[in-house]
C-alpha cells in the first residue's frame, strides 16, 4: 500500500519471487490504514465491530428487569471500548465524529427504551445512562496518549516520529487536518500547555472527563 494523494504503482517481490498485490486498505494491529489517508474506513470498521458486540449483549441491554445503571456500566466496559479501539491515533473530521455520536445515541436510546419520537435531548439520555459523550472520551484518549509520548525518553522512536517535520511543500487550498493539529486544538479547547504533559499526576486530571464536561457548558463540543 502506498499512502499518497496521487496514484502510484509499485512492484514488490518477496523472497519467494511472488509479486505482492498493491491494495487501497490494509489492516494492521486491528486498525485499517487507507492509501488516501484519514480514518473514515477505520471508524466504520470499529462501529461495525461495536454492533456485533451489541448483538451479543442484546438480551442483557434490552432486558427491562436489569437496572439502567448496570446497563450503562456494561456499555462503558464492553461496547464503547470496542468502538474506540485505536481512537488515540484518529484524526477525526466532523463527519466521522457525528457518525460515532449517532451510533452511540442509537444504542443508548435502545437501552432506555425510547425513540426519536419521544424528543428527549441527547444530554438527558447520556445523563440517565451515566455515559459521557464519545467525542469527549476520544479527546481524552488522544490527550492521554500525547502525554505518554511526551514523557517518553528523548530518543524514543515514537517521540521522534511525532515531532518529525516532513520536507517539501503542501499543496494549495485547504489542507487535511493532521494528528498534531488535533492535539493543538484539544489543548486550546481545554486551556492546556505542552509543559503540563510532563507530569503524569497533574496531566491526567487536567483532561479528565469531569473537566471536559465542564468546558462543554461554555463551548460546543467539536474535534
Amino acid at each position: 500500500m502506498v499512502c499518497s494523494r496521487a496514484d502510484e504503482d509499485l512492484v514488490i517481490v518477496d523472497g519467494g519471487g511472488n509479486t505482492l498485490r498493491q491494495v487501497e486498505t490494509f489492516k494492521y494491529l486491528g486498525s485499517i490504514m487507507n492509501a488516501k489517508g484519514g480514518c473514515e474506513q477505520d471508524v466504520k470498521s470499529r462501529i461495525k465491530a461495536a454492533w456485533q458486540k451489541w448483538r451479543e449483549l442484546t438480551c442483557v441491554l434490552c432486558d427491562p428487569k436489569i437496572t439502567i445503571h448496570l446497563k450503562g456500566k456494561i456499555y462503558r466496559t464492553m461496547i464503547r471500548p470496542v468502538m474506540m479501539y485505536g481512537a488515540e491515533a484518529w484524526t477525526l473530521r466532523r463527519r466521522e465524529e457525528e457518525l460515532l455520536e449517532r451510533t452511540e445515541m442509537r444504542m443508548l436510546r435502545w437501552i432506555l427504551g425510547v425513540s426519536l419520537k419521544d424528543k428527549r435531548r441527547s444530554e438527558d439520555i447520556r445523563k440517565a445512562v451515566g455515559v459521557a459523550c464519545i467525542s469527549d472520551k476520544i479527546r481524552e484518549a488522544r490527550l492521554r496518549w500525547y502525554g505518554h509520548v511526551e514523557r517518553s525518553d528523548g530518543d524514543s522512536s515514537i517521540k521522534r516520529i511525532m515531532r518529525a517535520e516532513v520536507q517539501g511543500r503542501r499543496s494549495r487550498g485547504r489542507q487535511k487536518k493532521r494528528w498534531m493539529d488535533m492535539i493543538h486544538q484539544d489543548m486550546e479547547f481545554l486551556d492546556l500547555r505542552r509543559e503540563d504533559a510532563g507530569d503524569r499526576t497533574t496531566w491526567r486530571p487536567l483532561h479528565s472527563e469531569g473537566l471536559i464536561l465542564a468546558r462543554r457548558k461554555k463551548r460546543r463540543c467539536f474535534a
